[in-house]
Order: structure tokens, then sequence, then C-alpha cells
């Protein structure tokens, strides 16, 4: 994967970026997501925005070999801290973290937050406490994908402020949108997941010390969900 071909993860991400944008993509590694949309002419301006000097490093040679250097501002700063008012940011991208970091940048960073930004989210796991944190902040979930690449699953979640809104538990878990349109993928990763979840309850009988009560019922009825999902 390089600036010129994304992965197929990274392609579904610059699909939800919109036209014009001026993108923050916050975590950006080799700032191959912001290069890429601006060599297409999708976007008119980027921060990429890195917290540890080694990715901060490969992402300034990224944007200095394509000669991006005015478009593309990469700067060393932990998450949203990255963003600075002047940049006028549209657009803002969190990708290939665990979903609980991406809901703590996004909770820490509020200040840098107008409310007008649209929100395209890929977390690896942990996408139920991230869609709460959505809601709690009133972010009303727009879109929603699931690919599976390398045996792996991988979510994006598009969001935008829109005022109060309320997702119930199970829509928090599984994603509004993906519980209605039940495509092939989601299906296929959620009876991956029952299985896994019924093997947890099986070993939880087994275990020589007792589980604690609360974790047997969370994962018992996690699996209910499921099953009721799937029927």
């Amino acid at each position: 994967m390089n600036e010129h071909t994304l992965s197929m993860r990274l392609e579904r991400v610059a699909a939800n970026v919109p036209a014009g944008a001026r993108l923050a993509d916050i975590g950006s590694d080799h700032a191959y997501l912001p290069v890429a949309l601006m060599r297409r002419g999708v976007i008119t301006a980027a921060v990429a925005g890195e917290v540890a000097t080694t990715p901060f490093h490969a992402a300034r040679r990224t944007v200095r070999d394509n000669g991006l250097e005015h478009h593309i501002s990469v700067r060393l700063a932990d998450g949203l801290a990255a963003i600075e008012p002047g940049d006028e940011i549209s657009a803002i991208s969190l990708c290939g973290m665990g979903g609980e970091t991406i809901r703590d940048i996004l909770d820490d960073g509020k200040a840098q937050l107008s409310g007008r930004e649209r929100l395209i989210l890929q977390p690896n796991g942990g996408e139920q406490p991230l869609r709460q944190w959505l809601m709690d902040n009133g972010y009303s979930i727009l879109r929603e994908e699931l690919l599976q690449e390398n045996r792996f699953y991988y979510e994006i979640i598009v969001a935008e402020r829109a005022g109060p809104v309320t997702y119930s538990a199970e829509q928090l878990y599984f994603g509004p949108l993906q519980m209605q349109a039940r495509s092939p993928v989601f299906l296929a990763k959620w009876q991956r997941l029952l299985r896994q979840k019924h093997k947890t309850l099986a070993s939880f009988e087994q275990a020589r010390q007792t589980v604690p009560q609360e974790k047997v019922q969370e994962v018992a009825r996690e699996a209910k969900w499921i099953a009721d999902l799937l029927a």
C-alpha cells in the first residue's frame, strides 16, 4: 500500500470524504490517505496528525515526495491537538485504532470540534463504545460499512452532528444501519462471533475459578442478541 494504491479499507474511508473537504487525518501514519485524496483532487487541504515521531517523519516524507507541502500540513501532536482554528477543517478521519481509543481522542479533543465536521471513523474493534459516544454527543450515524480484508472484519462509521439522537442497546452493539442492511459480510461476521460467544460461555462453566456473574450475564445477553438477529 502507498499513496497511489490504498488498501481496500482506506479506499472505503476515502469514498466517504466529501468533495472539496478540508481533511484532518489523525493518526495519519504515512499520510497515504490525505496524499491520495489530494492527488485525486478530492480535497482542497489537509492536516496529517501523528503522535509518534517515526510515523510523523514518514508522513512528512510522503508529503514532500509528492510536492504537497503547501497543501498538507504534517504535525506532531496528540489527537485533535493537531487541528488549529485557521485550518477550517470540514472532515476528520480516524482509522486503524481501537474504538475506545478513537472515542477518547474525540472526547479529549472536544475543544477542537466545531460540530460541523463529518467524522469518518474506522475502528479496529470497540465499535459499541464509539457509537455510544457519538449518540451521547449528538452525532447521527449517516453511513456504516463492513468489509473483510485479510481475514479481518473492518467497520467504517460516518457521522455528523445533528442534535439529539437515540439508539437502542442492540443498535449500539450491531450498528443501526447495518442491522437494517444485513449484508452477507455482516451476517458472516456475527455467525462467527456467535460461535465465539458459545465457546466463551462453555469455558466459563469449566473454569476452575468462579467467573463474576455480571460477566456471564453480559456474554449470555450478547449471545441472545446475536441469535435473535440471525434467526
